[in-house]
C-alpha cells in the first residue's frame, strides 16, 4: 500500500478551522480586538466556566442552584464571592411524603431544609437563610426559627451563617467526632447531626492526621499551619484527644494505631524477647 498524502493534499487542515470553536474563537478576536492565542485561550477559559455552572445533568426532583462557596470569608460582597453551581434534591417523593403525613407541611419543609443545606455543604458551598427561603417559597424569618428547631433536635444544620458565626460552642465537628469517640455507629451518627456518612469520615481523617502530628511533637502553630485547619478547631481536637486518650478509648487507639489485617497473625508467629535477647519458651 502507498504512503497517503500529506493532510493538505486533501484540505483536511483547512477543515479543521471551520468548526463551531474555531468560528468562536474568531467572533472573540474580532470583536474584543484580541490576538487569535488570546482568543483562543478566552474560549478555553470560557469553556471551563460553562462545564461548572451551566452544563449540569439532573435527576428527577433535582435543581441545579449557584450558591457561595463554603470557603469565602464573612464580609465579602456577595457580588464578589466566589460561587458554586451544586445540584440540589429539591422533592424526594418518597421520603417527603412519608414525612408529610406524619408531621405536616412545617415538618416537611425542615426536612428538605436539612436535605438541601447538607447536600450542598457536601459540594463545597453553603446555602443563606435568603436562599433557603426562595427555595423553599417561605421567609427568611421562617428558615431562621427552622434552623432553631432543628438544632435543638440536635441536627447541625450549616448554613453561611451559622458556619461564620464563631460562637463559643464546640463545632460541629469536634461534637461528631466525640459521638464516634463513644461508639456510635456512623448510621446513627448521621441520623443525629444531619451528615453523610463521607463527611463524617472526613472530618476523622482530619482528626487523626491532627493527633498524628502532635505525637509527633508538633506545635499546634505548625499544626495549624499544615493541616489548614482553624486554630479554633485544632484546640478542641487535642482537648478531646487528651481526655478520651486518659480513658483508653478503643476506638481512638484504632484511629491512632491502624494495623493491617494480617499484622495479629505476624505477631503470633513471632517469639517473644525478653531481656537479654533470650526467647520466651
Amino acid at each position: 500500500m502507498s504512503k497517503k498524502r500529506s493532510d493538505d493534499y486533501m484540505g483536511i487542515s483547512r477543515l479543521k478551522n471551520k468548526d463551531s470553536r474555531q468560528a468562536i474563537i474568531q467572533k472573540l478576536s474580532e470583536d474584543f480586538n484580541l490576538t487569535p492565542i488570546i482568543a483562543e485561550a478566552f474560549y478555553s477559559q470560557f469553556s471551563q466556566y460553562y462545564e461548572e455552572h451551566a452544563n449540569v445533568h439532573l435527576c428527577d426532583g433535582e435543581i441545579a442552584y449557584e450558591s457561595v462557596a463554603a470557603d469565602e470569608p464573612a464580609g465579602k460582597h456577595i457580588r464578589l464571592t466566589k460561587k458554586r453551581n451544586v445540584r440540589l434534591k429539591l422533592i424526594d417523593l418518597n421520603s417527603d411524603l412519608d414525612v408529610l403525613a406524619n408531621y405536616g407541611i412545617a415538618g416537611v419543609r425542615r426536612h428538605r431544609l436539612a436535605r438541601l443545606t447538607r447536600q450542598a455543604y457536601e459540594q463545597s458551598a453553603l446555602l443563606s437563610y435568603e436562599d433557603l427561603a426562595m427555595l423553599l417559597t417561605t421567609s427568611p424569618s421562617t428558615i431562621k426559627r427552622d434552623v432553631q428547631q432543628l438544632n435543638r433536635e440536635g441536627k447541625f444544620i450549616i448554613t453561611r451563617g451559622s458556619k461564620l458565626d464563631m460562637g463559643p460552642g464546640l463545632s460541629h465537628k469536634t461534637i461528631i467526632i466525640d459521638y464516634y469517640l463513644k461508639d456510635y455507629t456512623f448510621t446513627e451518627i448521621e441520623r443525629i447531626t444531619n451528615h453523610s456518612e463521607r463527611s463524617i469520615k472526613r472530618y476523622l481523617s482530619d482528626f487523626t492526621q491532627i493527633i498524628t502530628l502532635y505525637n509527633q511533637g508538633f506545635q499546634k502553630n505548625q499544626i495549624r499551619l499544615i493541616t489548614q485547619r482553624s486554630d479554633r478547631l485544632v484546640r478542641e481536637y487535642l482537648e478531646l484527644y487528651s481526655s478520651y486518650s486518659k480513658q483508653n478509648n478503643a476506638r481512638l487507639y484504632a484511629l491512632i494505631h491502624p494495623q493491617k489485617a494480617d499484622e495479629d497473625a505476624k505477631k503470633k508467629s513471632v517469639p517473644k524477647q525478653v531481656r537479654g535477647g533470650r526467647q520466651n519458651v
